[in-house]
Parts: C-alpha cells; structure tokens; sequence
C-alpha cells in the first residue's frame, strides 16, 4: 500500500522526520521531467552581469519541472565563463536544460547606438523575434529577475493570450498617480501606468507575422521594420531604453499586449513605499525582479538576502533545510524594512513550491501486515 506524506505525517511522525531530511527536494524535481515541449528562455547580458545571470538561470533550474532551452545573449569576454560555470552544475540539473551562446547582434540602424541604449546591450530584446527565427514563444527576463517558483507556471500564461496577444508584461506600477510613466513621460506609453519589461513572455510566431500600427505611417509595419524607425523619432524623449520603446509599441497597438498581475514582476517599488502588489499579497512573489541594484547593496536586504540564498545554495543540498529554513531567519533581520515587514509575500510561493513536491514525490511502500 502507497502512504501519503501527509498521512504518513499523522500515523508515524518520527518516520516522516526521517524522509523529510533524507530526501532531497532536488530529487523530486528532477525524476521526472513531462515530455511537453521545451520551455525557452533568453536573457542578455553584457558588462559586470555574469554573476546575476548564473544566478537567475540557477534559480530557473531549482525550481522548474519542465526542460529548457537558455538563450543567452553575451559579449564574447563573457561567453568562456558561461560554459565553464554551467558545465560545473551537477548532472542532476544540466539534464534539466540545453544552452546556447549567442552573440550581440542588432539587424537595423548603428549596433552602438543600440548596445549603449539604457543599460548595456539591454536593446538586444528588441530583435530576439528576428534571431529566434526557430522558436515559436519565449520568455525573456533581465539578469534581475529570481524564480520563486516553477518557470512552467508563468509559461502556461502564454495559454491565455486570445487570438490578437503577442507579449505579455506586468504594470511598471500597481497607482498610476505616483508612477513615473504618468508623471514623466515625454512620450506615449501603454495605459495608465506603462509596462515594465523586465519580465517578458512573447509569441514570436505572432510578432514576426504581425503589422503593427505605429505613429510614422497611415499603415502598418513588420516589427523588424518598425525598431529603427521608432527610435529615431523618439530617441530625445524617452529614458528607460527599450523599455520605452516597448511603451510606444503598445500604446498604438494596445490589442496586442496581455497584462499580467505584479506577482511575475515583484520589484522594489512594490513594497518599499508600502505595499501595494495585491497580487502578491494574495499569492506569494512568483518572479521577483531586484531592479535598482538592490541585490548588491543594503537598501533592501529582503531583496538581497534572497539572492544570496540561492547564489549560495549548495546544489544537492535539501531546499528546506539550506535555503527555505535560513531565509526566514535572515528575514527576522530584515522587519526594520519597508519591505522587510512582510517576509511571507516572499516566502509563500517557495513554501508552496516544496510541498507540492514532497505531496507528489514522496510516499512510502508500507508492507502487508501493515495495512488497515
């Protein structure tokens, strides 16, 4: 007969104590991966963003079931050390993942007045429908960005695009009156507040096929066409980049663009003037984005303790026991925060996260003089 945890839990507790610190989270994820298509997966990075980026894939792999495909965008100074650090992960998780190492490449207008747009090589994103000439749907994040749960989880939103949606980004601000988009901008941007594309899924089938309606012609243009254009007329206007450009995209062509809740986009700006990600308030932060460098300096230790813990975390060690357990203990460190004063907005999604795992992994033979 086949004991559930849970069962297990109430009928012999110092049996279940056992398992639970004798069975590795990492064993459950990995043992069986659905024969779904691949997951993919591109991010940028250029300058001082190795670490963040291994760090961001690492956290991917932890916690996701399904395969991937990382797409990583990168300097040619960097790619020697993405494959050393990459191919040092356990067998246990490169069997999780395929990678490729792309160059930076821009197909219109001056590549350095692209790679020198806001942060270095960031416009990269622009053009990934026109590289990715393969891939059918993708979801882009910035070195930032930190799963708390499994990247199967924000993939399946893709499901719920109707039949014009072709990207999908969460607000770049939950009050639109105190948003830098409604205060600052001096250009259009997408609704009330703007978007933030930190956290990107797109469908580049869609987007490669699509004509967009845009401010230069009375008719549409292929996105390829439509990138240089854009920037050249609003290049002295606008300040966040790519991001902007994103903005204008959409702000002309609103149909196209699904709007997901702030919990896929848990940014500083959430929490350290109170909070107010309702999303996350109700569900746990699912993919936290630690913008404004808050990783690397103290302004918001709840951030950066986070990142340390899975930066940190051994490979084959238990989850619960080196990170999910030691994170609350940092985080008592942390209440004197704005941020620091809701540690469970953080903690849900990878309490979450570790029991769906151990409910669906872990059970125990029990023999027949056993059973009830």
């Amino acid at each position: 007969q086949i004991v559930p945890v849970h069962v297990l839990k109430r009928s012999n507790p110092s049996l279940a104590v056992f398992f639970f610190s004798f069975m590795s989270l990492i064993t459950a994820f990995t043992s069986v991966l659905p024969p779904e298509l691949w997951i993919h997966l591109a991010v940028v990075a250029c300058g001082n963003r190795l670490e963040e980026t291994l760090v961001m894939l690492k956290s991917a792999v932890l916690f996701s079931h399904r395969k991937m495909r990382f797409h990583i965008f990168s300097e040619e100074s960097l790619k020697s050390e993405f494959d050393k650090q990459l191919r040092q992960w356990p067998d246990s998780y490169t069997k999780k993942f395929e990678y490729r190492i792309y160059p930076i490449t821009f197909s219109v207008g001056n590549p350095q007045e692209w790679k020198k747009l806001f942060k270095p090589c960031a416009a990269q994103r622009l053009f990934l429908p026109v590289i990715l000439k393969d891939v059918d749907s993708l979801l882009y994040v910035d070195t930032d960005v930190l799963f708390l749960r499994p990247v199967d989880d924000i993939w399946k939103l893709l499901r719920q695009f109707n039949s014009t949606q072709l990207a999908a980004m969460a607000p770049e601000h939950e009050i639109p009156k105190i948003g830098w988009y409604s205060r600052f901008a001096r250009h259009p941007f997408y609704g009330s507040a703007g978007v933030n594309s930190g956290v990107m899924l797109m469908n580049l089938t869609r987007i490669r096929s699509a004509q967009f309606k845009n401010s230069m012609i009375p008719t549409g243009l292929a996105w390829e066409d439509m990138l240089y254009p854009l920037y050249q007329k609003y290049k002295n206007a606008i300040t966040w980049g790519d991001q902007d450009l994103l903005n204008i995209i959409f702000y002309f062509n609103p149909e196209c663009l699904y709007v997901f809740p702030c919990q896929w986009n848990y940014r500083p700006d959430h929490c350290m003037y109170g909070s107010n990600c309702r999303a996350a308030e109700r569900e746990g932060v699912s993919v936290l984005h630690g913008n404004r460098g808050v990783y690397h300096d103290e302004k918001q230790p709840t951030f950066k303790a986070l990142y340390e813990a899975i930066r940190d975390f051994p490979f084959q060690d238990n989850l619960f026991q080196s990170m999910y357990y030691p994170l609350q203990l940092k985080f008592l460190e942390t209440v004197h925060t704005l941020c620091g004063r809701i540690p469970q907005v953080f903690l849900k999604q990878i309490e979450k996260t570790m029991k769906r795992a151990y409910e669906k992994h872990v059970i125990i033979h029990v023999g027949p003089n056993q059973r009830r």
